[in-house]
């Protein structure tokens, strides 16, 4: 083979890595199927207002969290898990807008993609301090479990984290994946609890 083949095996390689960085963690089966409607990793678009899925989570308390409960507020989904170094970035913004928000009719919503699931999720959950604007806190909002089939109802997940804004009206505003714009992220949810859409 030759020099100039090398190189160019080298350069694909090279640039998938680079994709790879900007989409976040990779992880098992549940990221195998791209997210529809969305561009490249990392990227943010908007979803062109369509409704939010009919999807019922399992809280880590065991009871049953339906999306369409929270209609009504203007709600954030956050697919994570314990193992993925973005999603400890954006954690601590997360726990941030819901100590300021959720008087505004806001919340956050965690959905945990550990295949592992509650064994591994609810111990972090309980016991993991991150820096909020220099006090310790652990994760502040509800965090419920996902699985293939709940990540499918959203369009399918290319990596983690995954976030998705829902306006009140229950119409899916804007994905953001992997690591989120923290001024974007608010941005948006500032908008979307003023009767606005971000511009």
């Amino acid at each position: 083979m030759s020099r100039q083949f090398y190189r160019r095996v080298l350069i694909i390689l090279a640039a998938a890595g680079l994709a790879a960085s900007l989409a976040g963690c990779k992880g098992n089966s549940f990221f195998a199927s791209m997210l529809k409607g969305s561009a490249k990793p990392g990227a943010t678009g908007t979803a062109g207002g369509m409704m939010e899925p009919d999807v019922t989570f399992q809280g880590l308390d065991g009871k049953d969290v339906s999306l369409a409960s929270l209609k009504g507020k203007v709600v954030v989904v956050n697919f994570w898990a314990t193992w993925c170094d973005p999603c400890r970035i954006e954690i601590p913004w997360m726990i941030a807008f819901q100590q300021q928000y959720a008087s505004q009719g806001f919340t956050m919503l965690g959905v945990a993609m550990d295949e592992e699931g509650k064994s591994v999720v609810a111990p972090f959950v309980a016991t993991t301090q991150f820096d909020v604007d220099g006090k310790q806190s652990t994760m502040n909002y509800p965090i419920v479990l996902g699985n293939d089939d709940v990540a499918s109802k959203f369009g399918g997940l290319i990596g983690l984290p995954t976030t998705v804004v829902i306006g009140r009206d229950g119409k899916i505003e804007k994905r953001f994946i992997g690591l989120a714009s923290h001024d974007e992220l608010e941005k948006e949810i500032q908008a979307l609890l003023q009767g606005q859409k971000a511009a």
